[in-house]
């Protein structure tokens, strides 16, 4: 047997994978914080479950991650201080986020964890920790896909120049 068989999670860590785990973990923290922020300027109901499943998914893989680091004796980076709660009204009209600005902010935080998701599997060589990241890749395509979804039915949604009218070619 080599190395890098057996149970996976008897297996080393590379140094990648420590540092992928721990930094996708702090991210996660980061998210958490943000949306929680987020949900208070939220005045659509499916939007505010839509930030709450991102929130959701980023706790668990906040355990998740940290779970495995603390397991191979790795400190995870400290959790943030949580917010207090605010009302949409008391925040003021030049600060409140609308509900379309939230969807395209939440969409484009989501798009990035879906890449750092595909780096972090393609840099595993512990079969478990690719297949973990995997799952977090599968989850965030979902998530990526309701907020699509979800912009084009409320008219969010602002696509980049359409190509209606095709030009002819010519052939030469």
């Amino acid at each position: 047997m080599g190395i890098l068989s057996g149970n996976q999670k008897d297996e080393p860590l590379h140094y990648g994978e420590i540092y992928d785990l721990w930094q996708f973990s702090m991210t996660a923290k980061g998210c958490v914080s943000a949306n929680r922020a987020y949900q208070y300027h939220a005045g659509d109901k499916d939007l505010k479950k839509a930030i709450a499943s991102i929130i959701n998914q980023a706790e668990l893989e906040i355990s998740e991650c940290d779970d495995i680091l603390i397991k191979n004796g790795i400190v995870p980076a400290p959790a943030l201080p949580e917010r207090p709660e605010t009302k949409m009204e008391d925040i003021p009209v030049g600060v409140k986020f609308t509900d379309q600005e939230l969807c395209s902010m939440i969409g484009a935080d989501n798009s990035i964890g879906l890449v750092s998701c595909s780096q972090i599997m393609s840099k595993a060589t512990r079969e478990d920790i690719g297949a973990l990241f995997a799952k977090y890749h599968a989850t965030k395509a979902a998530i990526g896909f309701n907020l699509l979804k979800m912009s084009k039915e409320k008219g969010w949604l602002i696509p980049p120049p359409l190509q209606i009218k095709r030009p002819e070619l010519v052939e030469v």
